[in-house]
């Protein structure tokens, strides 16, 4: 796919800059999103501290894809699709911990709301994790999501919606 060989020639022009080594690269599609599985030696270097230089990643080779589709729909003449597939970088695993944590989290939360059958907010976290949370909760029947909030305050809160006794 022209999505994957374009995303690995980034990634490894950035490792090349960064002078780290890349020993694996793979992809793999999970619910509708693109990974971009790479394994490392130099793991703490490329996540950072609490995923930061991740999620930096993750955000520019986002923008480099977007920025890509754009200009090759312009030039095919096809129409513009504004966004390019959900692409997630991950290192040694990190992303894959971090959302199976997201998952718990909001399983745990939304038993909560249905037990207490009320409102429970989520700490405030990142526009993607929210995301996460979003869609893993989507097709519940009486669970509604929201984010609410503003900037780094900004934070998911678990309605329950079902009939109240």
């Amino acid at each position: 796919m022209i999505y994957q060989d374009k995303i690995k020639e980034t990634i490894e022009q950035i490792f090349k800059h960064t002078s780290c080594a890349i020993s694996k690269c793979e992809f793999q599609e999970d619910s509708g999103m693109l990974w971009c599985m790479i394994e490392t030696p130099d793991s703490s270097f490329m996540i950072g501290r609490d995923g930061e230089t991740l999620r930096s990643l993750n955000h520019l080779i986002q923008k480099i894809v977007e920025k890509g589709t754009l200009q090759s729909n312009t030039n095919d003449n096809q129409p513009e699709q504004g966004r390019g597939p959900n692409i997630f970088i991950d290192i040694n695993g990190y992303q894959k911990k971090r959302f199976e944590n997201l998952k718990t989290i909001a399983h745990m939360m939304a038993e909560r709301a249905r037990y207490f059958k009320s409102n429970i907010e989520i700490d405030p976290m990142p526009a993607y994790e929210r995301r996460i949370v979003h869609m893993f909760l989507e097709n519940s029947k009486d669970i509604k999501t929201e984010s609410e909030g503003y900037g780094p305050n900004r934070r998911i809160v678990i309605k329950y919606v079902g009939n109240i006794i």
